[in-house]
């Protein structure tokens, strides 16, 4: 294909997908779809090179294409889980060859959680770390890490709060380096029923997407990547794909 045929191609692409985004029915559609499936623990279904991942589909293949676009040498992540969010992306470095390193942080790292990340082919890409997120000696560990590479992504999934994610956001947001990403996940939960957390601290007013949009209010680096959400309608993330447009 031709470079003015991939212009084309993806001009089109573009246009296809703005007009997506401005169709009330397939927005009120993708809307009804998540809320429904959102009771069946839908993200838990999934799996990525044999450890549960924990998220929908569509943001995988987002984290994707954001990884081979950016080429970063290390991603940082709050919230561990089962940990197969780390081993994707140490997968994805893996194929993008180089030494990319992939950091892994959570107050509560379980025995057999870590001890099956630690058992897989893609551990040798993969550094855990337990503690909280916003600890200062743990940040401190993050920016020594984080100093190691030139091109830095960050991911935060961890506590959904507006109080902590926005501390995340203060303290994670000066690693990104300009033209790479800060994802913040969960950013769904504004749009979720209000009784859909009934034993979580965070709900409709107070989660990841709140605290994002009082981040950018005093943040010039970063500016939210809508056509990452307009072509994937089926995320946990609206308006948490951050670029980093500034040194």
């Amino acid at each position: 294909m031709t470079k003015s045929k991939i212009e084309e191609f993806e001009k089109e692409k573009a246009a296809s997908i703005q007009r997506m985004a401005n169709d009330p029915d397939v927005c009120s559609s993708t809307e009804k779809w998540f809320n429904t499936t959102y009771k069946h623990n839908y993200s838990y279904n999934f799996s990525w090179m044999g450890r549960p991942i924990i998220q929908y589909p569509q943001d995988i293949i987002a984290m994707q294409e954001i990884i081979w676009k950016t080429k970063p040498d290390i991603i940082i992540e709050t919230g561990v889980a089962h940990g197969g969010s780390l081993i994707l992306y140490a997968s994805l470095l893996h194929l993008l060859g180089g030494e990319g390193k992939v950091l892994g942080i959570d107050i509560d790292i379980r025995p057999h959680n870590r001890e099956a990340i630690e058992s897989h082919p893609m551990f040798d890409r993969i550094t855990l770390m337990e503690g909280s997120s916003i600890d200062n000696s743990i940040v401190d560990k993050v920016t020594e890490f984080a100093a190691q590479g030139k091109n830095v992504l960050v991911v935060l999934d961890s506590n959904h709060t507006h109080e902590h994610v926005m501390r995340e956001l203060e303290l994670y947001s000066p690693l990104v380096t300009k033209g790479s990403y800060l994802v913040v996940f969960d950013t769904v939960v504004e749009h979720l029923p209000e009784d859909s957390f009934p034993d979580r601290p965070w709900g409709i007013g107070n989660n990841p997407k709140t605290a994002v949009h009082e981040f950018l209010k005093i943040n010039s680096r970063f500016e939210i990547d809508s056509e990452i959400q307009n072509k994937l309608q089926i995320t946990v993330a609206p308006d948490g794909f951050l670029k980093c447009i500034k040194q």
